[in-house]
């Protein structure tokens, strides 16, 4: 994968500009080195950790919709990614990696998990800024999109991913992403009351 985001943010939609085939950053870089350091390396998994743990929630979050799961699935992810011996920090799309494992874990505890009531409070993506009322008007209209769409909305807005990266991360087409966020965003709209004529 050679598209890459500078930065991961909760709240926002952060995404940076990328060139196919460009050399990594040094951020990027670092990243890759980390994950394959955090095995051997308490502050190499301190670092990933600090960096991630609020995106991982958040991706965890839109799949489980539920805080405990979500807490257990950062957890898990760290874990992990201390077991990894497949990576390649040459070739590796770090964050994507990290993600990807996110996705996975939040994916198996939804499956082991009865779903419980939906009595749990309500969490913000990662935004410090949002209220609580904020979250929970979030929270209720990410509720309208189907499993799959959800997840590409937190994973573009919340995480900051590309769409080339959320396609590596989901394995599909990267025009389905797109199409899919299309149609997720269209929904979310008219459930919030927003006339696309007067956005634009």
């Amino acid at each position: 994968m050679t598209a890459y985001s500078d930065t991961v943010t909760g709240g926002e939609s952060v995404i940076s500009k990328y060139t196919e085939g460009s050399v990594k950053t040094a951020e990027e870089n670092d990243i890759n080195q980390l994950i394959i350091k955090c095995a051997r390396s308490k502050e190499a998994l301190e670092t990933l950790y600090r960096i991630f743990k609020g995106s991982v929630f958040a991706l965890a979050f839109s799949i489980t919709a539920d805080y405990h799961l979500s807490e257990d699935c950062v957890i898990e992810t760290f874990v992990r990614l201390t077991q990894v011996r497949n990576f390649d920090p040459k070739k590796g799309d770090g964050k994507g990696y990290i993600h990807k494992i996110a996705r996975n874990v939040a994916l198996e505890l939804r499956r082991n998990h009865n779903p419980r009531k939906e009595d749990f409070f309500i969490q913000s993506y990662g935004d410090a800024d949002k209220t609580v009322e904020d979250s929970i008007f979030i929270n209720q209209l990410l509720k309208h999109l189907p499993d799959k769409h959800r997840q590409i909305v937190v994973m573009k807005v919340c995480v900051g991913l590309t769409f080339r990266e959320i396609a590596g991360i989901i394995r599909c087409p990267e025009s389905t992403v797109k199409s899919r966020y299309t149609r997720a965003m269209k929904i979310l709209k008219e459930k919030a009351g927003v006339d696309d004529e007067k956005d634009q």
